[in-house]
């Protein structure tokens, strides 16, 4: 994967994890396949927590990888504008590029390792599509979409767009030097990734060597999921299975522990994971298409500002 990487993960800081946190390791609840369907114009997802309860999402509302897919030419797609109201979404991109564009004045090009952070806040529209020369020439496509729930203070806050490049990433290493850990948002160890959050989260994306095994401390009051990539390992110090297109849910406890098999199927050889937890914001939630509010009456409203175009409009030089 050409996300940003380094030949020798021992020259990066390394995460330790107390012993104390070792101990009190957070076991494994449940493990789902994720559902796969087509998104915007047509292209492929696996929707990642669709078969977990909400419960052990918050603050978290979906997730899709996208891809992996080899487009032949004329093939990759996007999505039309659309508009969102009362979250965020952070587009994570591994292999290709993606084009984000929206009507609040952000936008830009995203590739390899890049992550783009959208508060949507009070509403706005927006489009992500591939670039014109990815479409003519087609070619290897595969990220993420998360979307992160605001609490109720938050979801008409005026929306803003970060620009995350994959050389800000905080980098690190596993003890041993057998995963590369890539801190995106919130914290680890002590160590801040460049994502800026209104709901406090931690994501990350770790390259875990075959066979190798990474405990890593997590914090008590965050949930905790992870979901495969690619290739194959374990989860919990009960090494439960799980693969490409499964998501885990742990339970409580001050760490979490992951194991990459010995022998792997991904293109790279690595167990890819991505690594998410988040402070549970325990309020109602209201979800419908692109809007995530507290009430159905909230939904009402969005769904009544969104066609009389008080969530932006779309530029004429897009139209």
């Amino acid at each position: 994967m050409p996300a940003v990487t380094v030949d020798n993960p021992l020259t990066l800081p390394r995460v330790t994890t107390p012993d104390q946190a070792v101990a009190n390791a957070r076991p494994v609840l449940t493990v789902a396949t994720a559902p796969e369907g087509y998104e915007g114009e047509g292209f492929p997802v696996r929707r990642a927590f669709a078969k977990i309860n909400q419960k052990y999402l918050d603050p978290f509302i979906m997730m899709d990888q996208m891809g992996e897919v080899d487009y032949a030419a004329g093939e990759p797609k996007g999505t039309p504008w659309h508009p969102h109201r009362g979250f965020e979404t952070v587009t994570y991109i591994i292999d290709g590029t993606f084009i984000h564009r929206d009507s609040h004045g952000g936008g830009g090009t995203i590739t390899d390792g890049d992550t783009q952070w959208m508060t949507a806040g009070s509403g706005l529209l927006h489009i992500e599509t591939p670039p014109e020369s990815l479409v003519r020439s087609g070619g290897l496509f595969h990220g993420l979409q998360l979307w992160v729930n605001l609490p109720a203070s938050d979801k008409m806050i005026a929306p803003k767009y970060q620009d995350i490049r994959g050389g800000s990433v905080k980098l690190l290493s596993s003890e041993d030097g057998g995963a590369l850990l890539r801190v995106i948002a919130g914290e680890l160890d002590g160590h801040q990734g460049p994502g800026t959050t209104f709901t406090p989260i931690t994501m990350i994306h770790a390259s875990i060597s075959p066979g190798a095994q990474i405990t890593l401390p997590w914090r008590a009051d965050f949930n905790a999921l992870a979901y495969g990539l690619a290739g194959n390992g374990s989860a919990g110090t009960e090494h439960r299975p799980f693969h490409r297109g499964q998501a885990v849910v742990f339970g409580d406890g001050d760490s979490i522990t992951l194991r990459a098999d010995e022998k792997q199927d991904s293109r790279d050889n690595n167990f890819e994971v991505v690594l998410l937890g988040g402070l549970p914001i325990r309020e109602p939630v209201a979800h419908y298409g692109p809007f995530v509010m507290n009430s159905h009456r909230e939904l009402q409203q969005a769904m009544e500002d969104f066609q009389a175009g008080r969530l932006g409009t779309i530029p004429a030089d897009a139209r």
